[in-house]
């Protein structure tokens, strides 16, 4: 992955440099759908959700020719906009409909977003009509299926790169990240160990023992920023099961998720596709995915913007695919 720089003097204003509390909104400064720099225009989107004000914002540069070759340039623009990602198509073959894709925080670089990517495939798919996309971004190839859902929004469907993942060491990786998020070993589900997992970049994985220690996410934003940046992940994905009577239930795989982001300068993502892939493969490796397997994440209920993300995963294919809808957001008075 293109590892997060430090922060600027000017991006850390973007983002409280010690979170009291990451029940934090999206940044709501501009609720334009699209907003202007020279040669650039930045359409606004929601991924993985019907409503404007659910799901994770997104910007979407459909042109990004002019700043291609500027990465400060992108990268002001992200920061300007505040959301957690902005997507920028640099190159285009329109004819094959396979497009370059690069993604920007507030605060530098990374090398895939899932929210970001289903947003750019539904706003081309708005443009052009649905079907299927080919991204070429820093982690590889990306696929997305894009589908018109009747009267409502698209859908698009991603297919990451091959995932991976693998125990987490607990005196670098894990001791550190619970101690930065005021979590104790016991506040853990023992069924789910802590794994780093892969699907374009590095995603922690931890799952809580119960849904109130989910939902009471209370960290120290410089202590977790330190952690990510010297193991290179993106996120941390805090995940709940629920539980259903009976192991057949397929309700087994319903989780809930939460993602804090301080290293793009945002204390908590509402909708993490690059991580639910991650997940995906997390979920192969520990022999949990028997057959074809559908898994929902519902992410964001915890700062008032709720997420459906649908996962899919075979035991025979390190790929996963993650599916969502995706709305622009309108211009407001």
């Amino acid at each position: 992955m293109t590892a997060p720089t430090e922060p600027t003097a000017s991006a850390t204003t973007s983002a409280s440099t010690s979170a009291t509390s990451t029940r934090r909104t999206a940044p709501t400064t501009s609720t334009a759908s699209t907003a202007s720099t020279p040669g650039v225009d930045v359409l606004r989107y929601s991924a993985f959700t019907t409503r404007p004000d659910g799901g994770n914002p997104a910007g979407v540069v459909r042109d990004a020719a002019a700043v291609a070759d500027d990465d400060a340039a992108m990268t002001a623009i992200a920061a300007r906009i505040g959301y957690s990602e902005t997507a920028f198509i640099t190159e285009r073959d329109e004819t094959a409909r396979r497009y370059r894709l690069r993604y920007f925080s507030p605060l530098a670089e990374v090398a895939f977003c899932g929210h970001a990517t289903i947003a750019t495939a539904v706003a081309l798919a708005e443009r052009d009509g649905p079907g299927e996309l080919v991204f070429d971004t820093a982690s590889g190839e990306i696929r997305v299926e894009t589908t018109a859902d009747g009267d409502g929004p698209p859908r698009a469907t991603l297919t990451s790169v091959p995932t991976r993942s693998r125990p987490a060491d607990p005196g670098t990786e894990l001791e550190p990240t619970l101690a930065a998020l005021g979590w104790s070993a016991d506040d853990l589900d023992p069924a789910l160990p802590p794994h780093v997992a892969f699907a374009g970049n590095d995603h922690l994985v931890l799952a809580a023992a119960t849904r109130e220690r989910l939902a009471d996410l209370d960290y120290d934003f410089d202590a977790l920023d330190a952690v990510m940046r010297r193991r290179g992940w993106t996120t941390v994905h805090l995940v709940w099961r629920e539980t259903a009577e009976g192991e057949g239930s397929t309700d087994r795989f319903v989780f809930h998720a939460r993602d804090p982001f301080p290293v793009g300068g945002v204390v908590e993502d509402p909708a993490t596709g690059a991580a639910a892939a991650a997940f995906g493969g997390y979920l192969r490796v520990l022999g949990l995915v028997g057959g074809q397997t559908r898994v929902r994440i519902r992410q964001g209920e915890d700062m008032g913007r709720p997420s459906d993300l649908l996962l899919d995963v075979t035991p025979d294919d390190p790929r996963a695919r993650v599916s969502g809808q995706a709305v622009p957001i309108p211009r407001t008075a």
